[in-house]
């Protein structure tokens, strides 16, 4: 196993991540033993590769349209034939950076699955139910998925949350498409999730809900 791969353990999936490029981003590898995503491939196709350590791959989830989120999705794409999915709202900017956006150093990428609001992402066994979160971008996702869909039925439930949420804030508003208004409506959807849900962000430390319902969701406004 490569020395950057980094294991989450306790969860109802496997998780293991890479921290890559000038931004730090968390390239997620999720599997449940019978399927495998890889979450917001960056940087270097090749040592996402190696790290899915002979895994096939069946899934290339993109949670946005960031150019730190989708620049080695082609590739990874083209050397794998797995599928790109994105929200439909951000799709035009992965195929089609624009330099208007932070998209803009994106590698343009087909987007073979578009998902909204409520749709359910299933790879292997497991069932991750799309949120849409805008206010980084128009059409940020974040994914959730909860025992018994995955491999370890007594492990935690799992926030995939892009650059939504992190740990004790959350992701800039202030870039093309972005909106604080639509942000704290996103956060609302988020803090009716259980405590104990792990969040897995785009960047920085891990989390969980429990842990941003006293800072993140107590100063944007918790709906409870």
């Amino acid at each position: 196993m490569a020395s950057d791969l980094y294991n989450v353990s306790g969860l109802c999936v496997d998780v293991r991540y890479l921290v890559m490029g000038a931004l730090a981003n968390n390239v997620y590898i999720v599997s449940d033993g019978e399927g495998t995503f890889v979450v917001d491939p960056t940087c270097s196709v090749d040592r996402i590769i190696a790290a899915l350590e002979g895994e096939a791959l069946d899934a290339i989830v993109l949670t946005h349209s960031h150019f730190d989120h989708t620049g080695a999705a082609a590739e990874l794409r083209e050397a794998t034939g797995a599928p790109v999915i994105a929200s439909a709202k951000d799709a035009p900017l992965i195929e089609d950076p624009s330099d208007k956006d932070f998209a803009a150093r994106g590698v343009p990428c087909k987007v073979d699955r578009t998902v909204s609001h409520g749709d359910v992402v299933e790879v292997g066994s497991m069932k991750w139910k799309v949120i849409e979160t805008p206010g980084h971008t128009p059409g940020s996702i974040c994914l959730f998925d909860i025992p018994p869909f995955g491999n370890h039925p007594e492990g935690l439930p799992v926030l995939i949350s892009g650059d939504t949420l992190f740990a004790g804030t959350v992701g800039r508003t202030d870039f093309e498409g972005g909106s604080l208004a639509d942000m704290r409506a996103s956060l609302k959807k988020l803090a009716a999730l259980p405590d104990d849900t792990a969040v897995l962000p785009g960047h920085n430390s891990l989390t969980t809900i429990g842990a941003e319902r006293r800072r993140v969701f107590a100063l944007y406004g918790d709906p409870e």
